[in-house]
């Protein structure tokens, strides 16, 4: 069993950074992949990056490629998502989740969630 706790969410203006975190309990997080998903109002929820186990392997969606990172700290049992030039687009609710397996940008095969934490981006 794995939980999740995501943090560092909050308001910014367009162009700025935030650094989320995402703090999970268990021993075994070091053999989890992990993702971060966002849920933007009246959308879907969509992927936005993914992490291996040792964090040798990332992979992002097209429309934050180039501006957050992806990152773990196994010792620490977190994994962050360092996000820069922050567009009003960006704003939703952020999650993160755990996989066994590799990294996928497919919500299927996450065991795992958060329950969020908003971003706000303004213009």
């Amino acid at each position: 069993q794995v939980q999740l706790v995501e943090s560092g969410g909050g308001l910014v203006q367009a162009g700025g950074s935030l650094r989320l975190s995402c703090a999970a309990s268990g021993r075994t997080f070091s053999s989890y992949a992990m993702g971060w998903f966002r849920q933007a109002p009246g959308k879907e929820r969509e992927f936005v990056a993914t992490i291996s186990w040792s964090g040798g392997s990332t992979y992002y969606a097209d429309s934050v490629k180039g501006r957050f990172t992806i990152s773990r700290d196994n010792a620490k049992n977190t994994v962050y998502l360092q996000m820069n030039s922050l567009k009003p687009d960006d704003t939703a609710v952020y999650y993160c989740a755990a996989r066994a397996g590799g990294p996928s940008g497919l919500e299927y095969g996450y065991n795992y969630w958060g329950r969020g934490t908003q971003v706000t981006v303004s213009s």
